[in-house]
């Protein structure tokens, strides 16, 4: 790696701020620290990171409100951290675009290698749209194109976070064939991802709202095994 990946911290406690850049400096990451919602905003736009670790409790803006701020804009990863361990906070903020969240207090290693696996995920996607450079996949009015991350439907783009995208793009591409949650976990977030089964629940649910699901085509729940894109 020619050039040290940038991490960008937002934590409204500086004391957490600096003790986490200090990890991701260890691990050869360049850091920034912001201590506040509208300074991360700004920050995304002069500091351009590669990937955000993003605390929810802000004062003025809080994380949530930040995430849903920079997917309006950006598809950098963003890694939510909590104080809160409820289904409620967790599911919120996937639906809201992040990539993982980790739970406060949380341990130095863990939090290195989530960031380590969310990274490889997003360079993985970006190498397979080089890779893969023109590939669209068409069915009755939807396009989905890997080469850019776009979703075309009914002629007109339709936003998708990259893991809503990869996993469209997944089931679109083995139509028919029944994948378990574990199965998706696995290809998507990656063996390491530690959450539960119910992220892809949320991000199944968020497409639906996107894409109608009275089209020919679909992701369909099979039975409570999984889902599959495929005809009705």
């Amino acid at each position: 790696m020619s050039e040290k990946q940038k991490i960008l911290v937002v934590d409204d406690d500086q004391h957490i701020a600096e003790l986490i850049s200090l990890y991701m400096m260890k691990d050869g990451y360049d850091t920034q620290e912001v201590y506040d919602g509208k300074k991360a905003l700004e920050a995304v736009t002069t500091y351009e990171p590669d990937l955000i670790l993003l605390d929810l409790m802000l004062p003025g803006m809080d994380g949530y409100q930040v995430c849903a701020e920079v997917r309006k804009t950006s598809k950098v990863p963003i890694i939510m951290l909590t104080a809160k361990g409820e289904t409620f906070d967790k599911v919120l903020g996937l639906e809201l675009g992040a990539d993982d969240y980790i739970v406060k207090p949380f341990d130095a290693k863990e939090l290195v290698a989530r960031v380590k696996a969310v990274l490889r995920r997003y360079e993985a996607g970006s190498a397979k749209e080089e890779e893969d450079d023109g590939q669209v996949l068409r069915y009755p009015n939807l396009e989905i194109n890997l080469s850019n991350y776009t979703v075309t439907y009914h002629g007109k783009s339709v936003d998708f976070p990259p893991k809503e995208f990869e996993l469209l793009h997944f089931l679109a591409s083995n139509p028919k064939r029944v994948f378990t949650r574990e199965q998706l976990l696995d290809r998507i977030w990656g063996y390491e991802y530690a959450g539960d089964t119910r992220t892809v629940d949320v991000h199944v649910k968020r497409i639906r709202e996107k894409l109608n699901q009275d089209d020919e085509w679909g992701i369909r729940t099979v039975w409570s095994v999984g889902y599959k894109f495929g005809p009705k």
